[in-house]
């Protein structure tokens, strides 16, 4: 809560509506939430020049008032009205709180235009059993006829409620930090307080000595007064101090909180006498104990600041003293503290304690050691005039304080860039007068000097745009395209991939799934392929979620078990996920499990999954991404696969994953699987190679061999490869056949070869040449036979 009666010590806005100036202040980003004020319109000072009796009542009055213009007829209740008294007077028009409404009317016959009013019906006091029986208020004799009585009193003050953004620092918690606002946004100066005092010839040196063991505490001054006189504070004082919510107590421990309200610096008075002649800044004691101000007994932690008389802690540094130092009537000698201690250590400490007071609020948001030092010459400065204080010379300091002054170089297209707009170079140096920033301009850069007092504006750049930005007014900014340079968009890492591996499947007839992270114990001895050592949670919620899995393919099975009990015929399911290993590795894999008819086209026909549509949709997927001719197959060893119908997926001959039918101990019906390591994937890309389409013609051939059943097809595949050289551009498996006209232990298998030269068209002959010697080639190295020589 900020007191307008009290900012103008410090700055003229005698000249500014106070509410306009509100919404000023609210558009250079200074959030106020509300406006508070005293002032009622038609109010004046009157004087009382006749008095008589109402001829209709006991107890009202008819008063002939003099309200500066002219003489007007009051009927007024009050028991102590009379003539010649100065009185406060609401006209016709005048709203007083309630909403009440003053009119010209007629009280039992006799006119009355207006009301003569006491403190507590223009809501200035409290309406008590003492107030009422008070009467009206009794103006002093001086007081001007005709003038506002609110203004003579003192009490047309008006005071807004801020609404501080969390990053905003402590500038806008005290009252001259708000001056400076004001002055930045009207371009006027500000006023400090007056701090001088005398000193007297003794030494603090003689009767103090300071020791701090914490770095939570870089900065640290104390002085001492003597022969204090306590009693009450003078009127404004206290008026100021209600204003802002804070209930005046003496003269001493008011001044301190109005040092505090209007310096930002939170000060400490101790009774110097109950405190002895050392203070010792510490952490505290784990489980120390402490009885605060508020008379409750405090259990500290070792991550808490204390205050200490060298041996017992008389103060919770930062949020409140202790009550066996309290300044109190007996008090004559104290000791002044003004310090800054670790914000971050108060907040926690005002946390744990669950006590949020004044000062831990401003201690909390840091605070300027230049104001600390200000703070304690005004608290001198007051002591001195209202408590009639003998402040002794000299002063105690502890400064471990990092005075590095912070300063910013930019030039106006800097400034501009970030903030998107246009403003001159002579604008900037405009705005900057106006915080205050001193700058030099050299070669069209600028050179900026931070004031202390704004902790809030770090020296970079960025913060440097805020501040002008904000004074030039964003309601003076034009609306203009963005004028910034450009990129697309696009995924990166894992999540690219997983977008295009997700997409491919969907498009190639696959459901994606989500599964748990966490599995069961029985689950993870599925397809333990990779032998990898699991994480098992201490206290799982259940055993059936208490494994980190190292493979998707169990999670498969189990949605695969659930949809078949469902009688959902065709399973086509894929899982893009990561797995953990106990090492805190972490890896995606790429897992599908398919099942059913894979192509169903009305009732007549239907294509049923089986091994080469699986292999077929991984091969696919890996052309998709770029690894044709990189990737091959190998016979599988997985126990939990089918021991002939299942294979290794290798990628530049390393094992990436699985592929095959699940083990008919498991799973009696037909089911493929497989799964694939992601992060192999990623690390085997490379950049696409693209190449035109070919001008000259294919020549196509087919071969078909009889050879032994444990003849793998990728090693004859590889025979024909070698043998077939560079015009051999591709090579095919088209048909697999058991069956009648082949021995039992034997199979056939047929070959699609395709040649092509790049340059020229080839001739029938020397294909046909290349063709032969890839025959004989695989009918001596697998003992196979050309099917229908």
């Amino acid at each position: 809560m900020i007191s307008l009666e009290w900012v103008k010590d410090y700055i003229d806005i005698s000249d500014q509506d106070l509410k306009e100036l509100a919404v000023k202040i609210t558009k250079s980003g200074i959030n106020v939430e509300k406006v508070i004020t005293n002032h009622i319109d038609n109010l004046v000072i009157g004087e009382v020049v006749e008095c008589v009796d109402h001829p209709n009542s006991d107890h009202l009055h008819i008063c002939q008032v003099n309200i500066g213009d002219k003489i007007t007829q009051i009927v007024c209740g009050a028991p102590n009205v009379r003539k010649g008294l100065k009185v406060i007077v609401s006209l016709p028009g005048a709203i007083l709180p309630g909403n009440f409404e003053i009119k010209a009317s007629k009280i039992r016959g006799e006119e009355s235009n207006g009301m003569i009013c006491a403190l507590y019906e223009l809501g200035l006091e409290e309406k008590t059993e003492e107030s009422y029986n008070r009467g009206i208020e009794e103006l002093d004799k001086d007081a001007p006829v005709g003038a506002d009585p609110l203004k003579y009193l003192g009490l047309d003050n008006t005071l807004y409620e801020l609404d501080i953004h969390k990053h905003r620092n402590n500038d806008c918690y005290y009252h001259i930090g708000f001056a400076y606002e004001i002055g930045a946004i009207l371009n006027r100066p500000v006023n400090l307080p007056e701090d001088d005092f005398k000193e007297v010839a003794d030494s603090i040196t003689k009767h103090f000595s300071l020791e701090v063991k914490t770095e939570k505490c870089p900065y640290y001054i104390a002085r001492m007064v003597r022969n204090v006189k306590i009693g009450e504070s003078p009127e404004f004082i206290q008026r100021r101090l209600i204003a802002a919510g804070m209930r005046p107590i003496n003269n001493v421990v008011d001044i301190s909180n109005y040092v505090m309200l209007e310096y930002g610096q939170p000060l400490h008075f101790f009774d110097k006498n109950k405190l002895g002649n050392k203070i010792l800044v510490r952490d505290a004691k784990d489980k120390e104990k402490v009885v605060t101000l508020d008379g409750k007994e405090r259990i500290l932690k070792s991550s808490d600041i204390v205050i200490t008389d060298g041996e017992k802690a008389v103060c919770v540094a930062g949020v409140m003293g202790g009550e066996n130092t309290e300044v109190d009537e007996n008090t004559t000698d104290i000791l002044i503290e003004a310090a800054i201690f670790d914000p971050v250590s108060i907040r926690y400490t005002a946390a744990n304690l669950d006590l949020k007071s004044e000062a831990s609020i401003r201690y909390g948001k840091g605070l300027n050691f230049e104001y600390t030092d200000k703070a304690m010459k005004r608290a001198c400065h007051l002591l001195e005039k209202y408590a009639n204080a003998e402040i002794l010379s000299g002063e105690i300091k502890h400064d471990k304080v990092d005075k590095t002054i912070k300063t910013v170089d930019f030039t106006p297209e800097d400034i501009n860039k970030i903030l998107g707009i246009k403003i001159s170079e002579e604008d900037m140096k405009v705005e900057l007068g106006r915080l205050d920033f001193a700058y030099e301009l050299n070669n069209g850069k600028f050179h900026v000097t931070i004031p202390r007092r704004r902790l809030d504006v770090d020296p970079n750049i960025n913060d440097i745009a805020e501040e002008i930005g904000r004074l030039y007014g964003y309601q003076n900014l034009v609306s203009t395209l963005p004028n910034v340079p450009i990129r697309q968009g696009e995924y990166i890492g894992d999540v690219k991939y997983r977008k295009i591996i997700s997409k491919r499947l969907r498009q190639l007839g696959l459901n994606e799934a989500k599964t748990y992270t966490l599995v069961s114990p029985e689950m993870t001895k599925l397809f333990d392929y990779e032998g990898k050592e699991k994480v098992v949670l201490p206290n799982p919620m259940s055993i059936d979620k208490s494994v980190v899995r190292t493979t998707l393919l169990p999670s498969l099975i189990n949605v695969y078990t659930y949809n078949k009990k469902r009688k959902v015929k065709d399973i086509m399911l894929y899982e893009i996920a990561k797995t953990y290993d106990k090492a805190y590795n972490e890896e995606s894999k790429i897992a599908g499990l398919l099942y059913g008819n894979y192509i169903t086209n009305g009732w007549n026909f239907s294509k049923k999954v089986d091994f080469y549509i699986v292999k077929g949709i991984v091969e696919n997927l890996l052309d998709y991404m770029g690894f044709k001719n990189r990737y091959s197959f190998e016979v599988s060893k997985v126990s939990d696969l089918h021991p002939g119908i299942s294979a290794n997926i290798l990628l530049d001959r390393k094992v990436i994953g699985i592929i095959g039918r699940v083990h008919p101990k498991l799973i009696k019906d037909e089911v493929y699987v497989f799964e694939l390591s992601l992060q192999a994937l990623m690390s085997k890309i490379k950049p696409l190679k693209y190449k035109e389409a070919p001008k000259y013609p294919t020549i196509e051939k087919d071969a078909a061999f009889i050879l032994d059943k444990n003849v793998m097809a990728g090693n004859v595949m590889e025979t024909i490869k070698k043998a077939g050289g560079r015009l051999l551009t591709d090579v095919s498996v088209f048909d697999v056949y058991t069956g009648e006209n082949v021995s039992n232990d034997k199979k056939s298998l047929a070959f699609n070869l395709t040649f092509m030269d790049e340059n020229r068209t080839l001739r029938e002959e020397e294909v046909m040449e290349i063709f032969n010697k890839i025959i004989d080639k695989v009918c001596t190295t697998h003992n196979a036979v050309l099917r229908d020589k």
